[in-house]
């Protein structure tokens, strides 16, 4: 059976982990991003796990450009069955260091691109009643931090603007899926070209784990599809804590999150930035970071195998209850 996927921000990072991923589990998938080294390196990855892979060279948030780019899938690839909307730019600093047209700019592709997408996925798998649109969200889509207003805000945005477009299908009785997979820090190569006033080198937030736990979790939705997936202690800790108590978390972020998300000892290593125009070359799925980043853990054991780990929950509980049970009638 053909399966036919599109990732956006599928040249680099998380994305280019989920290409390698579903490619893996035999899905077709086509790459949609700005940067044409690393778009037709993702597709070539792609045909070596044999399969098909088409690149489209386009940037999100031009939706005419994205609507065109999925006739192409269409044309040549098949009918869109998953659309995965995980593209980002980044800018690093306070909101008021940062220039307007900057914030704008990381607006405009990190929500408006996740919106064209949905857009041009849902215009053309609702007719059928068929498909499914997975979100990249993340953990700072439910608790801003500081020094990421402009992606915390998309973030949030995605958030709100999924759960309506969720509700309208669910009232037309549609089959199509959404779902929202929220992501944990990455060691992704976004640290390396975010464009920043911060004086040293940009760091995601520890725990930071590698770019393929996230596509591992993707993937699994797109077979399993459910509305929402937290990948990751950390994720959560930080959307319980955060509705335990936000006052807290303010706090928190304050007095932790402005030095810790800075790291003097990678100064120089920036390869560019990627805001306005894509950074040449092939640049893959990892960062600067993996000698800190986790390759696994439970929680996200747990989301690939949810049902096994529901079995061992109940199976433990069963014996638990026995030993209680027999504990009692000894006392008897």
């Amino acid at each position: 059976m053909t399966r036919v996927a599109v990732v956006t921000g599928g040249s680099a990072g998380l994305g280019r982990a989920t290409v390698r991923e579903l490619a893996s589990r035999g899905w077709d998938v086509a790459v949609l991003a700005r940067g044409a080294d690393g778009v037709h390196a993702a597709v070539a990855e792609i045909e070596a796990a044999g399969r098909r892979g088409l690149a489209l060279v386009a940037d999100v948030s031009d939706r005419q450009a994205v609507e065109d780019a999925a006739d192409r899938v269409e044309a040549e690839l098949g009918p869109i069955d998953l659309w995965v909307n995980g593209v980002m730019v980044g800018v690093f600093g306070r909101f008021l260091d940062t220039a307007p047209e900057d914030f704008e700019r990381a607006t405009q592709v990190d929500y408006l691109g996740v919106v064209n997408g949905t857009r041009a996925a849902l215009s053309r798998m609702v007719s059928r009643d068929s498909g499914h649109v997975i979100q990249v969200g993340s953990a700072l889509g439910s608790r801003g931090i500081p020094l990421q207003g402009a992606y915390c805000g998309s973030k949030h945005a995605i958030v709100g603007f999924t759960e309506s477009v969720v509700s309208e299908l669910i009232e037309q009785g549609s089959k199509v899926r959404i779902s929202r997979v929220d992501m944990p820090a990455l060691n992704t190569i976004q640290f390396g070209w975010v464009k920043s006033t911060l004086p040293h080198h940009a760091q995601p937030v520890a725990p930071i784990y590698q770019p393929e736990v996230g596509a591992r979790a993707i993937a699994a939705t797109a077979e399993h599809p459910r509305r929402r997936t937290w990948v990751g202690e950390s994720t959560v800790y930080t959307i319980l804590g955060n509705r335990i108590s936000g006052r807290f978390a303010d706090w928190y972020a304050a007095k932790t999150l402005v030095g810790g998300q800075q790291i003097p000892e990678k100064d120089g290593e920036e390869i560019g930035v990627n805001l306005y125009e894509p950074v040449p070359g092939d640049h893959g799925a990892h960062g600067a970071f993996d000698e800190q980043a986790h390759e696994w853990s439970p929680q996200t054991w747990w989301v690939e195998h949810r049902r096994l780990g529901n079995g061992i929950i109940g199976a433990a509980l069963g014996v638990a209850g026995l030993a209680v049970a027999t504990a009692a009638g000894r006392r008897r």
